[in-house]
């Protein structure tokens, strides 16, 4: 993917102080104090801000063109959802080795052949980290499929052009999932 040419002008926000006021597994809540320091305006703010890990979304696609396809339980929705496989990168794993352990782990299929789909904010107004997304082409089921803890997954496989109708019906609805749906059909226009 291209780097982001658009030129910026809104003056940025300092932090003046940070408190950690809230500890999990998965993220720390933050508050801030900022200030904004500009030309015409001056202004002191607190803000709560989810400090996460970098997560990783993969377009995994078999040798037989089908897209793999996880189903699991969401807690924060309390309904099932269909997914492309993604997590969290772990502490000193680059977010490409993250891809491929998290795909492994949670479907069994394994790629040689992975591209880059750039990455997006996870969610800018409140949250401090990115999601990298990838296609893995031509993959493989090699098994050992071991998801993480309270981690129940359904895999399954179905064609692009179904795929894609689960997104338009809305079937597939998790806003990162379809950042990286966008991302796979623009570079797909491309090519």
């Amino acid at each position: 993917m291209s780097e982001p040419t658009f030129n910026y002008r809104i003056e940025p926000w300092s932090i003046v102080t940070e408190n950690k006021e809230y500890k999990t597994p998965i993220f720390n809540l933050l508050k801030r104090s900022m200030e904004l320091q500009a030309e015409n305006e001056s202004g002191r703010g607190d803000f709560y801000v989810l400090d996460a890990p970098e997560w990783i979304n993969i377009i995994a696609i078999t040798a037989d063109g089908e897209v793999i396809l996880v189903e699991q339980y969401r807690y924060g929705i309390e309904q099932p959802t269909l997914e492309i496989p993604g997590g969290m990168v772990d502490e000193g794993e680059e977010p490409l080795e993250g891809a491929k352990r998290e795909m492994l782990e949670e479907t069994g299929y394994r790629s040689d052949k992975w591209r880059s789909l750039g990455k997006v904010s996870s969610n800018p107004a409140i949250m401090t980290n990115f999601t990298h997304m990838y296609l893995a082409e031509e993959c493989v089921f090699e098994g050992a499929d071991n998801p993480d803890t309270h981690e129940r997954i359904n895999v399954h496989t179905m064609p692009v052009d179904d795929f894609l109708e689960r997104v338009h019906d809305g079937t597939v609805h998790h806003a990162i999932v379809l950042a990286a749906v966008a991302r796979y059909l623009l570079m797909e226009r491309e090519t």
